[in-house]
């Protein structure tokens, strides 16, 4: 099968895709795995086998070039679903991918925040222009419900319920919706937000959370304003998914169960647990070692 062939076989699997409402950043993940796989072939000069030792020397090249253990693993994932669809679909004779090993990923430290610089966090965003309130009502909900990004932005009006205090989040990762629960703080935030909401010039749009300037807000807004408020409260190397892991380490130091913390973030596997809950592990941990205090040697 030539590039060709691929490539038009490709825009038929992104169709499918589309049709079992795949996110458009899985759409656009799996697009360019699958172009650069091909490109890569051209540039080595060899034809675009879907076999284990072409994938795996894909691999390795991007593994060579510096780009990270995550990056390579994705666009890895991509050639694969691609082939295991080319074969249900009977274009191949069969997937040669099914037992391919990914790239180990890098286990790396991401340290969520502590509780004074949630507070710092929630204080920087002080102030009664629209902007503030609307920040401080995005920084407690990320902070208390643990929401991604994306699921904050795309909130519409409907989906905030403030007399019972709880947020619909209509689609999740991986197509999942849930509902989240905020307390009176937050809610009182939210509130401030939605009276000055009024007065924006797009109050009447569905879309809940607004930019400023007659616009909509989008996530280059949202992470642009998050770090900003970060920098005025002193905190360094911010981005907004320290919000996440910072919601579910403090949800188990503040005696939450492991069962509710999945259920708030989404999660469907026991694993993303102990990845997100890192950072309260190991400061217990040392709350421990400074308890037994193993160096005193008397």
């Amino acid at each position: 099968m030539d590039v060709d062939e691929l490539r038009e076989l490709l825009d038929s699997w992104l169709l499918r895709l589309r049709a079992e409402r795949k996110s458009a950043n899985t759409l656009d993940s799996y697009r360019r795995g699958i172009e650069q796989y091909l490109d890569y072939c051209a540039r080595a000069g060899v034809e675009p086998a879907l076999d284990r030792r072409s994938v795996s020397s894909y691999t390795d090249s991007i593994l060579a070039a510096g780009h990270e253990p995550a990056t390579a693993r994705v666009r890895q994932l991509a050639v694969r679903r691609f082939s295991a669809w080319l074969a249900g679909e009977g274009e191949i004779a069969q997937d040669e991918l099914t037992d391919i090993t990914p790239p180990k990923l890098d286990q790396k430290v991401v340290d969520g925040l502590t509780e004074e610089e949630c507070r710092d966090l929630v204080a920087a965003c002080q102030g009664h222009g629209f902007r503030d309130r609307r920040d401080e009502a995005i920084a407690r909900l990320l902070l208390e419900c643990g929401l991604r990004a994306g699921e904050v932005i795309a909130m519409t009006t409907d989906d905030v319920d403030l007399v019972r205090g709880l947020a619909v989040v209509r689609r999740g990762k991986g197509g999942k919706g849930r509902t989240v629960t905020f307390g009176p703080a937050t809610g009182a935030a939210i509130d401030r937000y939605r009276r000055a909401r009024r007065r924006h010039t797009l109050a009447g749009s569905a879309t809940f959370w607004l930019g400023e300037r007659g616009q909509g807000l989008g996530y280059d807004g949202l992470a642009k304003a998050m770090k900003q408020r970060a920098e005025s409260a002193g905190i360094a190397e911010f981005h907004l998914h320290r919000t996440r892991h910072a919601f579910a380490s403090r949800w188990l130091q503040h005696g939450g169960s492991e069962n509710a913390l999945m259920s708030m973030a989404g999660w469907s596997r026991r694993d993303m647990i102990d990845r997100y809950a890192q950072h309260a592990n190991e400061q217990r941990a040392h709350a421990e070692a400074r308890r037994l205090n193993l160096g005193d040697f008397g």
